[in-house]
């Protein structure tokens, strides 16, 4: 990352990751998660309508990035909703969340030609690390957790998929804008309809004790989503993806604080491995 925009972008990945993990905290805290995230799709479609009609339509070569995209934050949060109907919030969150920078890492180097030193590989190993012992704070994981294990390792996978379509796909864009708006106008009814699809005319009942939530929740991850796609434009994708996920130590106080999940000391030693890895990847 050049030395002249890492202030910025840094800046505006911290920003993202507080957004992200008070965005994920407000969707857990809905007791029907699919309620929840159909909701939060209504705020992004709502918000990317106006902003479609405020930018310039992307290029053609930005639109196989778009479509892939959307397809992808689709199943990750088909993923992610799974892994929180079935985990606690300060486990599956870290995990669907840790895994990401090691693969954009590895993916970056050896498929699309990427350099990394040494110390910042030893910084995303540190990050990922971290995250992972976060998430396994409390003890290990027994048979009966690996169900929502598998839901949030693939919410991961899913993530770094996007994360390296989207830092390819948003230098092809004109406007940054224009390829956020149009990413989230694609893929934000599709949740929503498969809730109705599902719930038919009970769910107009189901959303109206959580509307408030479940629409400031969705537009906090757009803003929280734009904000990467901007750094990622101006930044280095693998420190971009590194850095994002300090926002799991914004999750573990929340997990403290709101759900009564235990802090405890091995998680402050965690956070401060992902923090030291923070630094490496500078």
């Amino acid at each position: 990352m050049p030395a002249s925009a890492f202030p910025a972008v840094t800046v505006a990945v911290l920003a993202a990751a507080v957004l992200h993990a008070v965005w994920n905290a407000m969707a857990h805290r809905i007791p029907d998660k699919l309620v929840g995230f159909a909701l939060i799709n209504c705020a992004y479609t709502a918000c990317a309508a106006l902003l479609v009609c405020l930018t310039p339509l992307p290029p053609a070569e930005a639109w196989p990035f778009l479509v892939t995209s959307a397809v992808l934050e689709v199943a990750s949060q088909l993923f992610l909703l799974r892994a929180y109907q079935l985990g606690d919030f300060g486990q599956m969150y870290p995990l669907a969340r840790g895994v990401a920078p090691l693969l954009v890492a590895v993916v970056s180097v050896t498929v699309l030609g990427g350099t990394l030193t040494p110390v910042q590989g030893a910084g995303v190993l540190l990050v990922s690390g971290g995250l992972a012992a976060l998430a396994l704070a409390n003890g290990r994981l027994g048979r009966a957790q690996l169900p929502a294990l598998a839901a949030a390792i693939g919410t991961g996978m899913i993530i770094a998929a996007y994360t390296l379509v989207d830092s390819t796909g948003v230098r092809q864009a004109d406007d940054v804008l224009s390829y956020i708006a149009w990413l989230f106008l694609c893929q934000g009814p599709v949740l929503p309809l498969i809730a109705l699809a599902l719930r038919r005319r009970a769910l107009f009942a189901q959303v109206r004790p959580v509307l408030g939530t479940g629409l400031l929740g969705g537009v906090l991850s757009m803003a929280a989503y734009g904000l990467v796609i901007w750094a990622q434009a101006h930044g280095d994708v693998t420190a971009v993806a590194a850095l994002r996920e300090t926002g799991i130590l914004v999750a573990a106080v929340i997990a403290t604080l709101f759900f009564r999940e235990p802090f405890g000391r091995l998680r402050l030693v965690a956070g401060a491995v992902v923090l030291a890895g923070i630094g490496l990847m500078h």
